[in-house]
């Protein structure tokens, strides 16, 4: 017994002394020295302007596409075939005309999945216009062989100078919204500096991947690059099966260093355990956790499972809301008002245990702060999840969410 408790003793003093090291750091150093043991290189004298909405996003990528002279290099899960699609592939082919550099992907299962696919006809159409256009892994019998993993990534590289990434597709409703949802909310971002080399290198490993064309030299990863800020940003590529856990890890251990406040917006709430553990360990520890999610989505049981899993946290001691403003498919979280992650990757097994994904973390207070603003604002139209609250569902809603946490490692 005197050994058991000389064991307990010597063990929580470990555990203090543990907890006392992390604190002396600040969350945002604690994460950068985890990513740089990792092998992930921080890039410094990088700009970021956040794209708060399609509207900005749009305007911003088609001024920048004018502008090109050298080449533009498209990743999308899709193209989603309207006016939006059609503005963008016209403005393509002019470029081509020009003599720029046209390469744009797209992910097979994400052209069929959506509702307004690029038909075999408008891909050979777009293609007879110069346009290097590749789906990729394209969807042949036996179909079950290609559910997974899909390119669920969003990247444009304009010249080795400009970069966008971040949660938008190409498509009419991040403008005008969808009737029976609402508006569409999302986030997505411009990138200049050092970081664009490294998102240019994950668009060129899968056009390699789907090609066989290897693309490389100064001409597409300039040595230099002139950028109008000196942000440190953190390029994280899940890359299957090269670097399968890198995003769950990012996930985890942004929760797990995180000493005073997190706020994150998903659309698809079902983190898998290793993230869903570190967000209860947060929460135990005293770290102010508030989740946003939407009331509504665009895809059946997932909000159920969502809501299932918000309640469940809202229970432990997180503020858990319900966003009633459209739909929300932005994903981002921001740590203690000093750094943060934009990016493609949703908190569920598809993204975290399957596709191929791409977040970027940003060590910056102000871009933190503008996305702690944006979210704040969000809780105007939203209604927080009280004790209580899951018992005010219907029967069928409740066996929903209980039925699709069960699925957490298939959605």
């Amino acid at each position: 017994m005197k050994r058991f408790i000389t064991l307990f003793v010597f063990s929580s003093l470990i555990l203090l002394n543990h907890q006392a090291l992390l604190s002396a750091q600040s969350s945002d150093s604690l994460m950068m020295a985890h990513l740089t043991q990792r092998g992930v290189e921080m890039q410094d004298g990088n700009s970021v302007q956040l794209l708060k909405t399609g509207h900005d996003k749009f305007v911003d990528l088609f001024e920048a596409v004018r502008e090109a002279q050298s080449f533009i290099h498209l990743e999308y899960f899709n193209f989603r075939n309207d006016s939006i699609a059609g503005l963008l592939f016209d403005l393509l082919a002019q470029k081509v005309r020009e003599g720029v550099e046209v390469r744009a992907l797209y992910d097979a299962f994400g052209n069929s999945s959506n509702n307004r696919p690029i038909s075999r006809q408008m891909h050979d159409s777009i293609c007879s216009l110069g346009i290097q256009l590749v789906k990729f892994d394209p969807i042949r019998f036996p179909w079950v062989n290609h559910i997974i993993p899909r390119d669920h990534r969003k990247i444009v590289v304009i010249d080795g100078r400009i970069a966008y990434t971040g949660g938008m597709n190409v498509a009419d409703y991040y403008i005008e919204g969808i009737p029976e949802i609402g508006p569409w909310h999302d986030m997505h971002m411009r990138v200049e500096g050092p970081a664009v080399n490294e998102l240019h290198s994950i668009f060129c490993r899968m056009w390699y991947k789907e090609t066989g064309e290897y693309l490389n030299g100064t001409k597409y990863f300039p040595s230099e690059h002139i950028a109008d800020d000196s942000l440190r940003l953190a390029v994280i590529d899940r890359h299957p099966p090269h670097s399968s856990d890198a995003i769950r890890d990012m996930f985890a251990e942004m929760l797990n260093t995180a000493q005073k406040k997190v706020l994150l917006i998903s659309p698809y709430f079902v983190p898998t355990h290793k993230v869903r553990k570190a967000l209860k360990d947060a929460i135990d520890r005293g770290v102010e956790v508030q989740i946003l999610l939407s009331a509504k989505s665009d895809i059946p049981l997932t909000p159920e499972a969502s809501h299932y899993v918000g309640n469940n946290l809202a229970k432990r001691g997180a503020k858990v809301f319900l966003f009633h403003g459209g739909f929300h498919h932005t994903k981002i979280m921001m740590v203690d008002d000093l750094y943060c992650t934009v990016g493609s990757s949703n908190m569920d097994a598809r993204s975290l245990r399957c596709d191929y994904e791409v977040n970027v973390v940003i060590f910056s207070k102000k871009v933190t702060a503008e996305l702690t603003r944006l979210f704040n604002e969000q809780l105007k139209t939203s209604t927080r999840i009280e004790k209580g609250y899951w018992k005010t569902r219907s029967v069928g809603k409740r066996f929903q969410g209980w039925f699709g946490n069960l699925l957490t490692p298939f959605l």
